[in-house]
Protein backbone atom coordinates (compact mmCIF):
# COMPACT_ATOMS: atom_id res chain seq x y z
CA UNK A 1 0.00 0.00 0.00
CA UNK A 2 1.26 3.44 -0.87
CA UNK A 3 1.08 6.46 1.36
CA UNK A 4 1.50 10.13 0.91
CA UNK A 5 4.48 10.69 3.20
CA UNK A 6 4.32 14.35 4.02
CA UNK A 7 2.90 17.73 3.12
CA UNK A 8 5.03 20.73 3.96
CA UNK A 9 2.29 23.16 4.81
CA UNK A 10 2.60 26.90 4.53
CA UNK A 11 0.13 29.76 4.59
CA UNK A 12 -1.76 30.33 1.34
CA UNK A 13 -2.60 33.82 0.26
CA UNK A 14 -4.83 33.74 -2.78
CA UNK A 15 -6.01 36.89 -4.54
CA UNK A 16 -8.96 36.84 -6.93
CA UNK A 17 -7.35 37.52 -10.32
CA UNK A 18 -9.24 37.84 -13.54
CA UNK A 19 -8.35 35.65 -16.49
CA UNK A 20 -6.93 37.66 -19.40
CA UNK A 21 -5.65 34.67 -21.30
CA UNK A 22 -7.84 31.69 -22.10
CA UNK A 23 -6.44 28.52 -23.71
CA UNK A 24 -8.76 27.14 -26.39
CA UNK A 25 -8.22 23.53 -27.35
CA UNK A 26 -10.83 23.37 -30.10
CA UNK A 27 -11.47 26.95 -31.15
CA UNK A 28 -14.75 28.81 -31.27
CA UNK A 29 -16.51 29.90 -28.10
CA UNK A 30 -15.00 28.09 -25.08
CA UNK A 31 -18.53 27.05 -24.03
CA UNK A 32 -18.63 24.59 -26.94
CA UNK A 33 -16.21 22.15 -25.39
CA UNK A 34 -16.29 22.59 -21.61
CA UNK A 35 -18.42 19.47 -21.12
CA UNK A 36 -16.00 17.40 -23.21
CA UNK A 37 -12.33 16.44 -23.31
CA UNK A 38 -11.53 17.17 -26.98
CA UNK A 39 -7.72 17.16 -26.72
CA UNK A 40 -5.07 15.56 -24.56
CA UNK A 41 -4.96 18.36 -21.94
CA UNK A 42 -8.69 18.92 -21.89
CA UNK A 43 -11.06 21.69 -23.01
CA UNK A 44 -8.84 24.51 -21.68
CA UNK A 45 -5.50 22.88 -22.59
CA UNK A 46 -4.52 23.18 -18.91
CA UNK A 47 -5.38 19.74 -17.47
CA UNK A 48 -8.59 20.98 -15.82
CA UNK A 49 -12.11 19.68 -16.37
CA UNK A 50 -14.14 22.73 -15.25
CA UNK A 51 -17.40 20.74 -15.12
CA UNK A 52 -16.03 17.38 -14.06
CA UNK A 53 -16.80 15.51 -10.85
CA UNK A 54 -15.22 12.04 -10.96
CA UNK A 55 -14.87 9.72 -7.95
CA UNK A 56 -12.32 10.15 -5.21
CA UNK A 57 -12.01 6.42 -4.54
CA UNK A 58 -12.00 3.37 -6.80
CA UNK A 59 -10.51 -0.08 -7.29
CA UNK A 60 -11.04 -3.04 -9.61
CA UNK A 61 -14.24 -3.76 -7.64
CA UNK A 62 -15.42 -0.23 -6.78
CA UNK A 63 -16.56 2.66 -8.98
CA UNK A 64 -15.34 1.09 -12.23
CA UNK A 65 -18.34 1.35 -14.56
CA UNK A 66 -16.57 -0.61 -17.29
CA UNK A 67 -13.17 -1.56 -18.59
CA UNK A 68 -12.42 -2.43 -22.17
CA UNK A 69 -9.43 -4.42 -23.38
CA UNK A 70 -7.57 -2.52 -26.10
CA UNK A 71 -5.54 -4.12 -28.88
CA UNK A 72 -1.91 -3.28 -29.45
CA UNK A 73 -0.13 -0.57 -27.48
CA UNK A 74 -0.55 3.17 -27.22
CA UNK A 75 0.17 5.87 -24.66
CA UNK A 76 -2.10 8.46 -26.27
CA UNK A 77 -4.80 10.02 -24.12
CA UNK A 78 -8.43 9.21 -25.02
CA UNK A 79 -10.43 12.21 -26.23
CA UNK A 80 -14.16 12.59 -25.67
CA UNK A 81 -17.07 14.37 -27.30
CA UNK A 82 -20.42 13.68 -25.66
CA UNK A 83 -21.00 9.90 -25.83
CA UNK A 84 -18.05 9.15 -28.10
CA UNK A 85 -14.52 8.26 -26.95
CA UNK A 86 -11.63 8.06 -29.43
CA UNK A 87 -8.33 6.27 -28.79
CA UNK A 88 -5.40 5.37 -31.00
CA UNK A 89 -3.12 2.36 -30.91
CA UNK A 90 -0.46 0.46 -32.84
CA UNK A 91 -0.96 -3.27 -33.36
CA UNK A 92 1.97 -5.52 -34.36
CA UNK A 93 1.16 -7.93 -37.20
CA UNK A 94 2.86 -10.59 -39.25
CA UNK A 95 6.06 -12.54 -38.80
CA UNK A 96 8.67 -11.26 -36.41
CA UNK A 97 11.88 -10.21 -38.14
CA UNK A 98 15.42 -9.96 -36.76
CA UNK A 99 15.48 -6.94 -34.44
CA UNK A 100 16.60 -3.67 -35.99
CA UNK A 101 17.83 -1.09 -33.49
CA UNK A 102 17.96 2.64 -33.99
CA UNK A 103 21.17 3.93 -35.55
CA UNK A 104 20.59 7.47 -34.24
CA UNK A 105 23.63 9.06 -32.57
CA UNK A 106 23.57 8.37 -28.84
CA UNK A 107 20.71 5.86 -29.12
CA UNK A 108 20.04 4.08 -25.83
CA UNK A 109 17.24 2.32 -23.92
CA UNK A 110 15.41 1.72 -27.19
CA UNK A 111 13.08 -0.98 -28.45
CA UNK A 112 14.01 -2.60 -31.76
CA UNK A 113 11.75 -2.70 -34.80
CA UNK A 114 10.66 -6.32 -35.32
CA UNK A 115 7.19 -6.24 -36.95
CA UNK A 116 4.90 -4.32 -39.20
CA UNK A 117 2.31 -2.24 -37.36
CA UNK A 118 -1.31 -1.43 -37.97
CA UNK A 119 -2.03 2.12 -36.86
CA UNK A 120 -5.59 2.15 -35.62
CA UNK A 121 -8.31 4.55 -34.45
CA UNK A 122 -11.06 3.18 -32.19
CA UNK A 123 -14.42 4.80 -31.38
CA UNK A 124 -16.02 3.67 -28.10
CA UNK A 125 -19.46 4.18 -26.60
CA UNK A 126 -18.87 6.13 -23.40
CA UNK A 127 -21.94 4.79 -21.59
CA UNK A 128 -21.51 1.13 -22.44
CA UNK A 129 -17.76 0.76 -22.92
CA UNK A 130 -18.25 -1.05 -26.22
CA UNK A 131 -16.49 -0.50 -29.53
CA UNK A 132 -18.50 1.38 -32.14
CA UNK A 133 -15.85 0.94 -34.83
CA UNK A 134 -12.16 0.20 -35.27
CA UNK A 135 -10.31 1.51 -38.33
CA UNK A 136 -6.86 0.68 -39.66
CA UNK A 137 -5.55 3.89 -41.20
CA UNK A 138 -2.02 2.74 -41.98
CA UNK A 139 -0.08 -0.51 -42.23
CA UNK A 140 3.71 -0.05 -42.30
CA UNK A 141 7.06 -1.16 -40.97
CA UNK A 142 8.15 1.70 -38.66
CA UNK A 143 11.61 3.17 -39.22
CA UNK A 144 12.18 3.59 -35.44
CA UNK A 145 11.02 1.64 -32.43
CA UNK A 146 11.33 4.44 -29.89
CA UNK A 147 12.24 4.47 -26.21
CA UNK A 148 11.63 1.28 -24.22
CA UNK A 149 8.97 3.04 -22.12
CA UNK A 150 7.23 4.62 -25.12
CA UNK A 151 4.80 3.51 -27.78
CA UNK A 152 4.27 4.00 -31.50
CA UNK A 153 0.90 5.61 -30.76
CA UNK A 154 1.83 8.26 -28.22
CA UNK A 155 0.39 11.26 -30.09
CA UNK A 156 -3.10 11.94 -28.75
CA UNK A 157 -5.95 12.49 -31.22
CA UNK A 158 -8.13 15.59 -31.20
CA UNK A 159 -11.80 16.10 -32.08
CA UNK A 160 -14.13 18.96 -32.90
CA UNK A 161 -17.27 16.87 -32.37
CA UNK A 162 -17.68 16.29 -36.11
CA UNK A 163 -14.42 14.57 -37.00
CA UNK A 164 -11.51 13.02 -35.17
CA UNK A 165 -7.97 13.87 -36.25
CA UNK A 166 -5.50 11.07 -35.54
CA UNK A 167 -1.83 11.94 -35.78
CA UNK A 168 0.78 9.17 -36.01
CA UNK A 169 3.80 11.35 -36.77
CA UNK A 170 5.89 9.78 -39.55
CA UNK A 171 2.93 7.53 -40.41
CA UNK A 172 0.73 10.53 -41.22
CA UNK A 173 -2.23 12.63 -40.11
CA UNK A 174 -5.73 11.24 -40.69
CA UNK A 175 -9.19 12.82 -40.57
CA UNK A 176 -12.03 10.39 -39.84
CA UNK A 177 -15.73 11.19 -39.60
CA UNK A 178 -18.02 9.79 -36.92
CA UNK A 179 -18.63 6.63 -38.95
CA UNK A 180 -14.91 5.87 -39.13
CA UNK A 181 -14.54 6.82 -42.80
CA UNK A 182 -11.17 8.39 -43.61
CA UNK A 183 -12.01 11.77 -45.18
CA UNK A 184 -8.41 12.71 -45.91
CA UNK A 185 -4.87 11.83 -44.97
CA UNK A 186 -1.67 13.83 -45.03
CA UNK A 187 1.97 12.76 -44.98
CA UNK A 188 4.45 15.18 -43.45
CA UNK A 189 7.65 13.19 -43.97
CA UNK A 190 9.86 10.96 -41.87
CA UNK A 191 10.81 12.20 -38.44
CA UNK A 192 14.25 11.39 -37.04
CA UNK A 193 14.07 11.65 -33.27
CA UNK A 194 16.96 12.42 -30.96
CA UNK A 195 18.57 9.23 -29.59
CA UNK A 196 15.93 7.29 -31.55
CA UNK A 197 13.54 7.86 -28.65
CA UNK A 198 10.46 8.11 -30.84
CA UNK A 199 7.68 10.61 -31.41
CA UNK A 200 4.83 11.96 -29.33
CA UNK A 201 3.76 15.55 -30.00
CA UNK A 202 -0.02 15.98 -30.33
CA UNK A 203 -1.74 18.50 -32.62
CA UNK A 204 -3.61 21.62 -31.53
CA UNK A 205 -6.89 22.74 -33.09
CA UNK A 206 -8.45 26.16 -33.53
CA UNK A 207 -11.48 26.68 -35.74
CA UNK A 208 -10.75 24.93 -39.04
CA UNK A 209 -6.98 24.74 -38.53
CA UNK A 210 -4.80 22.01 -37.08
CA UNK A 211 -1.29 22.83 -35.90
CA UNK A 212 1.47 20.20 -35.90
CA UNK A 213 4.86 20.58 -34.23
CA UNK A 214 7.49 18.82 -36.35
CA UNK A 215 10.67 19.24 -34.29
CA UNK A 216 13.27 16.56 -35.05
CA UNK A 217 16.89 15.96 -36.08
CA UNK A 218 16.24 17.51 -39.47
CA UNK A 219 14.34 20.45 -40.91
CA UNK A 220 12.01 21.36 -38.06
CA UNK A 221 8.81 23.32 -38.66
CA UNK A 222 5.30 24.15 -37.55
CA UNK A 223 2.59 23.16 -40.03
CA UNK A 224 -0.92 24.64 -40.18
CA UNK A 225 -3.43 22.36 -41.92
CA UNK A 226 -7.00 23.00 -43.09
CA UNK A 227 -9.29 20.50 -41.31
CA UNK A 228 -11.73 20.52 -44.25
CA UNK A 229 -9.26 19.49 -46.94
CA UNK A 230 -6.03 18.35 -45.31
CA UNK A 231 -4.12 20.95 -47.29
CA UNK A 232 -1.28 22.98 -45.85
CA UNK A 233 -2.20 26.58 -45.03
CA UNK A 234 1.31 27.63 -44.01
CA UNK A 235 4.58 26.27 -42.72
CA UNK A 236 7.01 28.08 -40.44
CA UNK A 237 10.57 26.80 -40.16
CA UNK A 238 12.06 26.38 -36.68
CA UNK A 239 15.68 26.42 -35.56
CA UNK A 240 15.04 23.51 -33.23
CA UNK A 241 16.08 19.93 -32.64
CA UNK A 242 13.82 17.13 -31.41
CA UNK A 243 11.16 18.00 -28.89
CA UNK A 244 8.12 16.10 -27.69
CA UNK A 245 6.08 19.13 -26.65
CA UNK A 246 2.68 19.88 -28.14
CA UNK A 247 1.50 23.28 -29.38
CA UNK A 248 -1.30 25.15 -27.61
CA UNK A 249 -3.58 27.97 -28.74
CA UNK A 250 -4.13 30.77 -26.23
CA UNK A 251 -6.56 33.66 -26.51
CA UNK A 252 -5.14 36.95 -25.25
CA UNK A 253 -7.37 40.05 -25.29
CA UNK A 254 -9.64 38.40 -27.85
CA UNK A 255 -6.86 37.39 -30.24
CA UNK A 256 -5.55 33.81 -30.55
CA UNK A 257 -1.89 32.92 -30.83
CA UNK A 258 -0.07 29.64 -31.20
CA UNK A 259 2.51 28.85 -28.51
CA UNK A 260 5.20 26.18 -28.89
CA UNK A 261 8.11 25.31 -26.61
CA UNK A 262 11.52 24.27 -27.89
CA UNK A 263 15.09 23.67 -26.73
CA UNK A 264 16.26 26.95 -28.20
CA UNK A 265 13.18 29.12 -27.65
CA UNK A 266 9.56 29.13 -26.63
CA UNK A 267 7.70 31.12 -29.29
CA UNK A 268 4.35 32.71 -29.95
CA UNK A 269 3.09 32.57 -33.55
CA UNK A 270 0.45 34.44 -35.50
CA UNK A 271 -2.27 31.92 -36.37
CA UNK A 272 -2.98 33.26 -39.83
CA UNK A 273 0.55 33.70 -41.16
CA UNK A 274 2.84 31.59 -38.99
CA UNK A 275 5.09 34.59 -38.29
CA UNK A 276 6.83 34.71 -34.92
CA UNK A 277 5.24 37.28 -32.57
CA UNK A 278 7.68 36.79 -29.70
CA UNK A 279 10.35 34.38 -28.53
CA UNK A 280 12.09 33.64 -25.26
CA UNK A 281 15.17 31.55 -24.52
CA UNK A 282 15.98 29.75 -21.32
CA UNK A 283 14.67 26.18 -21.58
CA UNK A 284 16.84 23.08 -21.68
CA UNK A 285 17.40 20.39 -24.29
CA UNK A 286 14.92 17.51 -24.66
CA UNK A 287 11.79 19.58 -24.08
CA UNK A 288 8.87 17.25 -23.36
CA UNK A 289 6.37 19.13 -21.19
CA UNK A 290 3.71 21.17 -22.97
CA UNK A 291 3.20 24.76 -21.76
CA UNK A 292 -0.03 26.04 -20.22
CA UNK A 293 -1.53 29.51 -20.44
CA UNK A 294 -3.78 31.62 -18.23
CA UNK A 295 -3.94 34.86 -16.26
CA UNK A 296 -2.27 36.72 -19.13
CA UNK A 297 0.76 34.44 -18.87
CA UNK A 298 2.37 31.36 -20.35
CA UNK A 299 4.15 28.79 -18.15
CA UNK A 300 6.76 26.58 -19.80
CA UNK A 301 9.18 24.15 -18.20
CA UNK A 302 11.87 21.63 -19.02
CA UNK A 303 14.40 19.49 -17.20
CA UNK A 304 17.31 17.67 -18.75
CA UNK A 305 20.90 18.91 -18.50
CA UNK A 306 19.57 22.03 -16.82
CA UNK A 307 16.32 22.94 -15.03
CA UNK A 308 14.07 25.75 -16.16
CA UNK A 309 10.53 26.98 -15.57
CA UNK A 310 9.49 30.32 -17.09
CA UNK A 311 6.42 32.48 -16.50
CA UNK A 312 6.00 34.82 -19.47
CA UNK A 313 3.68 37.84 -19.58
CA UNK A 314 1.90 38.09 -22.93
CA UNK A 315 0.88 41.74 -22.61
CA UNK A 316 2.95 43.64 -25.17
CA UNK A 317 5.26 40.68 -25.88
CA UNK A 318 7.05 41.28 -29.20
CA UNK A 319 10.39 40.11 -30.57
CA UNK A 320 13.06 38.61 -28.33
CA UNK A 321 11.89 38.95 -24.72
CA UNK A 322 14.52 36.67 -23.16
CA UNK A 323 16.09 39.25 -20.87
CA UNK A 324 13.07 41.52 -20.50
CA UNK A 325 10.55 42.06 -17.74
CA UNK A 326 8.09 39.96 -19.76
CA UNK A 327 9.65 37.05 -17.87
CA UNK A 328 7.64 37.51 -14.69
CA UNK A 329 9.53 34.83 -12.78
CA UNK A 330 11.66 31.76 -13.31
CA UNK A 331 12.73 28.70 -11.35
CA UNK A 332 15.85 26.58 -11.77
CA UNK A 333 15.00 23.73 -9.40
CA UNK A 334 12.32 21.08 -9.23
CA UNK A 335 11.12 21.76 -12.78
CA UNK A 336 8.95 19.47 -14.96
CA UNK A 337 10.33 16.95 -17.42
CA UNK A 338 7.88 14.40 -18.90
CA UNK A 339 4.54 15.28 -17.25
CA UNK A 340 3.20 18.68 -18.29
CA UNK A 341 2.17 21.29 -15.70
CA UNK A 342 -1.39 21.62 -14.45
CA UNK A 343 -2.86 25.11 -14.23
CA UNK A 344 -5.72 25.13 -11.73
CA UNK A 345 -7.18 28.37 -10.48
CA UNK A 346 -4.38 30.55 -9.12
CA UNK A 347 -2.00 27.58 -8.79
CA UNK A 348 0.50 25.87 -11.03
CA UNK A 349 1.27 22.22 -10.24
CA UNK A 350 4.29 20.40 -11.66
CA UNK A 351 6.27 17.24 -10.96
CA UNK A 352 10.02 17.17 -10.41
CA UNK A 353 12.22 15.22 -12.79
CA UNK A 354 11.71 11.50 -11.93
CA UNK A 355 11.65 12.17 -8.19
CA UNK A 356 7.99 11.86 -7.18
CA UNK A 357 7.93 15.40 -5.82
CA UNK A 358 5.04 17.73 -6.55
CA UNK A 359 5.27 21.51 -6.39
CA UNK A 360 2.37 23.95 -6.18
CA UNK A 361 3.22 27.60 -6.78
CA UNK A 362 1.29 30.86 -7.12
CA UNK A 363 0.94 31.77 -10.77
CA UNK A 364 1.69 35.48 -10.34
CA UNK A 365 4.79 35.19 -8.16
CA UNK A 366 6.13 31.67 -8.68
CA UNK A 367 6.42 31.29 -4.92
CA UNK A 368 5.63 27.97 -3.26
CA UNK A 369 2.12 27.94 -1.82
CA UNK A 370 2.64 24.55 -0.24
CA UNK A 371 5.28 21.94 -0.43
CA UNK A 372 7.08 20.63 -2.24
CA UNK A 373 4.98 17.51 -1.65
CA UNK A 374 6.89 14.25 -1.49
CA UNK A 375 4.63 11.56 -2.92
CA UNK A 376 5.53 8.39 -1.09
CA UNK A 377 6.02 5.52 -3.54
CA UNK A 378 5.15 7.68 -6.56
CA UNK A 379 8.38 8.19 -8.49
CA UNK A 380 7.68 6.81 -11.96
CA UNK A 381 5.14 9.24 -13.39
CA UNK A 382 4.67 9.90 -17.11
CA UNK A 383 1.00 10.96 -17.08
CA UNK A 384 0.32 14.66 -16.63
CA UNK A 385 -1.82 15.60 -13.60
CA UNK A 386 -5.47 16.53 -14.11
CA UNK A 387 -7.98 18.33 -11.91
CA UNK A 388 -11.70 18.69 -11.28
CA UNK A 389 -14.07 19.65 -8.46
CA UNK A 390 -11.35 20.90 -6.14
CA UNK A 391 -9.21 17.79 -6.55
CA UNK A 392 -5.94 16.92 -8.30
CA UNK A 393 -5.35 13.43 -9.76
CA UNK A 394 -1.82 12.04 -10.24
CA UNK A 395 -1.37 8.62 -11.86
CA UNK A 396 1.87 6.64 -11.95
CA UNK A 397 3.01 3.82 -14.19
CA UNK A 398 2.39 1.11 -11.59
CA UNK A 399 -1.40 1.57 -11.68
CA UNK A 400 -1.86 3.87 -8.67
CA UNK A 401 -3.62 7.24 -8.67
CA UNK A 402 -3.20 9.71 -5.83
CA UNK A 403 -6.06 12.17 -5.24
CA UNK A 404 -5.14 15.42 -3.47
CA UNK A 405 -7.40 18.22 -2.31
CA UNK A 406 -6.97 21.61 -3.97
CA UNK A 407 -7.76 23.93 -1.10
CA UNK A 408 -6.16 26.02 1.62
CA UNK A 409 -5.05 22.91 3.51
CA UNK A 410 -4.17 20.29 0.84
CA UNK A 411 -4.24 16.69 1.91
CA UNK A 412 -4.25 13.21 0.45
CA UNK A 413 -7.84 12.08 -0.08
CA UNK A 414 -7.21 8.60 -1.48
CA UNK A 415 -4.70 6.31 -3.16
CA UNK A 416 -6.39 4.06 -5.71
CA UNK A 417 -5.04 1.01 -7.54
CA UNK A 418 -5.93 -0.71 -10.80
CA UNK A 419 -4.42 -3.84 -12.33
CA UNK A 420 -2.69 -2.14 -15.24
CA UNK A 421 0.21 0.18 -16.10
CA UNK A 422 -0.49 3.82 -16.99
CA UNK A 423 1.64 6.20 -19.04
CA UNK A 424 -1.20 8.05 -20.78
CA UNK A 425 -2.67 11.17 -19.17
CA UNK A 426 -6.21 10.84 -17.85
CA UNK A 427 -9.35 12.45 -19.29
CA UNK A 428 -12.30 13.74 -17.23
CA UNK A 429 -15.83 14.23 -18.55
CA UNK A 430 -18.74 14.77 -16.19
CA UNK A 431 -18.64 12.05 -13.53
CA UNK A 432 -16.25 9.89 -15.57
CA UNK A 433 -12.49 9.56 -15.20
CA UNK A 434 -10.99 7.75 -18.20
CA UNK A 435 -7.69 5.97 -17.54
CA UNK A 436 -5.94 4.40 -20.50
CA UNK A 437 -3.59 1.62 -19.45
CA UNK A 438 -1.26 -0.71 -21.24
CA UNK A 439 -4.06 -3.28 -21.59
CA UNK A 440 -7.37 -1.63 -20.74
CA UNK A 441 -9.33 1.57 -20.99
CA UNK A 442 -11.08 2.14 -17.65
CA UNK A 443 -14.14 4.28 -17.06
CA UNK A 444 -14.08 5.19 -13.37
CA UNK A 445 -17.39 6.83 -12.52
CA UNK A 446 -19.53 7.97 -9.63
CA UNK A 447 -23.26 7.96 -9.03
CA UNK A 448 -24.56 11.31 -10.23
CA UNK A 449 -26.54 11.78 -7.01
CA UNK A 450 -23.81 10.60 -4.66
CA UNK A 451 -22.25 12.99 -2.16
CA UNK A 452 -18.63 12.11 -1.60
CA UNK A 453 -17.57 13.02 1.95
CA UNK A 454 -13.96 13.35 0.82
CA UNK A 455 -14.68 16.28 -1.49
CA UNK A 456 -13.02 19.36 0.02
CA UNK A 457 -14.55 22.77 0.47
CA UNK A 458 -12.18 24.26 -2.04
CA UNK A 459 -11.32 27.59 -3.51
CA UNK A 460 -12.97 28.23 -6.85
CA UNK A 461 -10.90 27.14 -9.80
CA UNK A 462 -12.51 29.85 -11.87
CA UNK A 463 -11.77 33.20 -10.26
Amino acid sequence: MRFLLAFWIATLVCHGLRFTTTPLAAGGPPENGLDNWPAWRGPLATGEAPRGNPPVRWSETENVRWKLELPGLGHSTPVVWENRIYVTTAIPIGKKLPPRYSQAPGAHDNLPVTQRQQFVVIAIDRRQGTKIWQRIVCNVMPHEGGHQTGSLASHSPITDGRNVYAFFGSQGLFCLDDSGTVRWKKELGMMRSKHGHGEGSSPALYGHTLFVNWDHEGDSRIVAIDTRTGKTIWESSRQEVTSWTSPIVAMHHGKPQLIVSGSERIRGYDLKSGSVLWECGGLSANVVATPVAGHGMVFAGSSYETRALLAIRLEGARGDITDSDHVAWRRIRGTPYVPSPLLYGQSLYFLRHYQGILSRVAVQSGKDEFGPFRLGGFNDIYASPVAAKGRVYITDRSGATLVISHDNHPRALATNHLDDQFSASAAIVGNDLLLRGRQYLYCVSRDQNAQDPATPQSESSRP
